[in-house]
């Protein structure tokens, strides 16, 4: 097996004519954590909506543990392994958590003698989830919301998890009680993370390497601890 997870190269994408990504490659190795940061309208969210097929790029080629995904498409890349949880949640408010797993099981055309067992394998990771399962999701608080936005994400055992902003609207122990489970993931399951996070304290502490975006562009490349420095992580923003 390839050395990595994800190896995309010369990644440039856009809205409207308005470049966005602008010539990025990025490579992230198999069972690493990858911190990305960046000040709001970088480009970050844009990165991995591309990495997950949701925009297609103008320019560039993509390559998932060595394979070529046959469509630039969420069918495609998530055939090959790869589940993003967006930025807001994006889970249904009129339907329950059971619901919406059932919906992402049947999306992922899970079959239903593994369903359960699936669905138990999530439940382990974020226990929480079975406090509030028979619940609607527009009831629930900001963090019971992204505990399930996740966790319909695992359900599909992806071997590459794409976050975005993960604590946005959580209070810091709360994220730091939701992100140490999903990094130990990489041990227990092999898994690749790419964390877009601003909460950079905490995603530190769980990162093997951070990338600074800046404009569409990567400034900065290294370890968590090159950025210990308050002065310099201001400078790189």
């Amino acid at each position: 097996m390839t050395d990595y997870a994800i190896q995309a190269l010369g990644l440039s994408a856009g809205y409207g004519g308005r470049e966005v990504l602008q010539d990025v490659s990025l490579s992230l190795k198999s069972r690493e954590i990858l911190c990305l940061i960046g000040h709001n309208g970088a480009g970050k969210s844009t990165l991995l909506r591309v990495l997950f097929g949701l925009h297609r790029p103008s320019a560039g080629t993509m390559r998932i543990f060595g394979q070529t995904p046959a469509n630039h498409t969420p069918a495609a890349l998530g055939g090959l392994g790869v589940a993003l949880v967006p930025e807001g949640r994006g889970v249904f408010p009129d339907l329950t958590v059971e619901e919406i797993f059932g919906l992402a099981l049947w999306s992922a055309s899970v079959p239903k003698g593994e369903q359960r067992e699936r669905i138990e394998e999530v439940l382990e990771v974020l226990p929480r989830i079975r406090e509030f399962r028979t619940r609607r999701a527009g009831t629930l608080s900001g963090g019971q919301q992204q505990m399930v936005s996740i966790g319909r994400a695992l359900l599909t055992r992806p071997k590459v998890l794409l976050l975005d902003e993960p604590s946005i609207g959580l209070a810091p122990k709360l994220f730091q009680d939701l992100i140490r489970p999903i990094a130990a993931l990489r041990e227990s399951r092999g898994m690749s993370i790419l964390l877009v996070e601003q909460n950079v304290r905490e995603a530190f502490a769980v990162s093997d390497r951070v990338l600074v975006m800046r404009s569409g562009q990567f400034i900065f490349e290294g370890a968590p601890g090159e950025l210990d420095d308050h002065t310099r992580l201001m400078e790189l923003f």
